[in-house]
């Protein structure tokens, strides 16, 4: 009885140091990075558990046209600072892309923005 029990937990721990290196993994490689320009409309601290700013940028090519919608997470306090500084004006977020992230516990987008800069 005790050997199984052993077995079980064994296996257990290798469940959760798999699970665990995985996210790290999806955390930590970017499948891709950029930048994209606009208005940011919204951005607010969110979860039930997990807090994460989520926020949303409208970005317009031409005036009069419907503007396409970026939503994205910032995981960093200070950049949520800049960005909310930075309300209403023209800005440019780098972002990285991270795919397949187990858990929403991170943040709702697959996209995170690590800098601002004011275009504007």
């Amino acid at each position: 009885m005790l050997a199984i029990m052993v077995k079980m937990l064994a296996v257990l721990v290798v469940l959760i140091a798999a699970l665990a290196g995985y996210t790290w993994v999806t955390l930590h490689w970017s499948y891709s990075d950029g930048e994209r320009a606009g208005y940011v409309q919204k951005l607010s601290r969110k979860g039930w558990l997990c807090k994460t700013w989520e926020g949303e940028m409208a970005m317009v090519t031409m005036p009069g046209t419907v503007a396409e919608k970026f939503a994205f997470t910032v995981r960093e306090p200070a950049v949520a600072a800049k960005l909310n500084a930075n309300v209403g004006k023209r800005m440019a977020l780098h972002y990285e892309q991270h795919k397949w992230i187990p858990t929403s516990c991170f943040g709702d987008s697959e996209y995170f923005v690590t800098d601002v800069r004011v275009t504007e």
